[in-house]
């Protein structure tokens, strides 16, 4: 189990494909606790940990001093159907999300715009993961943004 975490976190940071150099995307980051995981996983890779609420990105912020400072963690107030990379920012090899609305079928316009701006945001490869599977699923996106056929 990573230490820190609930079960069910634990859970799922285990069960992503993650490699110390991985780029991650984590959307609905809460207070940082997933995040902070994976961060302490990477080498040179990155987590950019994001939340439409600003009080989440507060305490995800306050919470990762640590990660922020080594510079594999970053932390940004912005909701899943919003997000565009930055300039010079690279692309995703991993997106997760967990008990998002806007990925989980709880808002289906928010949910396609969100596709879109995930598939923008993903490197050749990249994969999407949501939860909802033992314990996460993978959700393969088509060129474009929408889900591709048998996913």
């Amino acid at each position: 189990m990573t230490g820190g975490l609930s079960p069910r976190l634990a859970e799922i940071v285990d069960a992503l494909p993650l490699t110390p150099r991985a780029r991650v995307l984590e959307i609905g980051c809460g207070p940082g606790a997933a995040a902070r995981a994976m961060a302490a996983r990477l080498t040179s890779g990155h987590i950019l940990a994001i939340d439409r609420s600003e009080r989440a990105i507060a305490q995800a912020a306050a919470g990762s001093a640590p990660e922020i400072a080594s510079g594999r963690m970053r932390v940004r107030c912005v909701a899943a159907e919003d997000f565009v990379r930055e300039p010079g920012e690279g692309p995703f090899d991993i997106v997760f999300a967990v008990r998002v609305g806007a990925l989980d079928g709880r808002h289906p316009e928010a949910g396609r715009r969100a596709l879109e701006r995930i598939a923008a945001a993903l490197a050749p490869g990249g994969r999407l993961f949501v939860d909802g599977g033992r314990p996460l699923r993978e959700i393969p996106l088509a060129p474009g943004g929408g889900i591709s056929p048998g996913g």
